[in-house]
């Protein structure tokens, strides 16, 4: 199966993979989908009355969320930081009615807290939304994607 990507851009035998596995798993449209190590994630369709998972679409923010909150951890990490609470709220926006219905733009508002200087959180999460995160590097082909800091509550300039 290899031999067929082959051709695919930039892609070589030394090209790392991934691979995920989904099964419906009612009548309807909910799914539930395995990774590698056995990792499970429900999905459902939200337009439909009491879904049952989160969407694919909510997915992809929960990515790009997860993504540059594990670089934020690991480059404060590396400079010695402790950092005490770290969470992220994801806003997508998408143009009513598109078809396909992209992500136009995202917003992330990243809240740190921790006794460290708010210049070391800003540089922090420039790194990973600008450089690192794999998830909004992709995502920002078709999505604007902006983003506010705060430390301890205070937004960072």
């Amino acid at each position: 199966m290899l031999e067929k990507f082959l051709n695919f851009p930039n892609f070589t035998k030394n090209t790392l993979t991934m691979k995920v596995h989904l099964k419906r798993i009612n009548d309807d449209y909910q799914f539930e989908t395995k990774n590698e190590r056995g990792d499970v994630v429900i999905l459902d369709n939200k337009s439909e009355p009491n879904p049952q998972g989160v969407s694919p679409m909510e997915l992809l923010l929960m990515g790009v969320a997860g993504c540059s909150s594990i670089d934020i951890v690991m480059i404060l990490r590396k400079q010695k930081i402790e950092l005490l609470d770290l969470q992220v709220e994801v806003e997508g926006f998408r143009q009513d009615g598109a078809v396909p219905n992209v992500f136009t733009g995202i917003k992330l508002a990243v809240k740190l807290k921790g006794d460290f200087p708010a210049e070391k959180a800003k540089r922090a999460v420039d790194l990973s939304i600008e450089k690192y995160c794999s998830v909004a590097k992709m995502l920002e082909k078709t999505a604007e994607i902006s983003y506010d800091v705060y430390l301890n509550g205070e937004l960072v300039k």
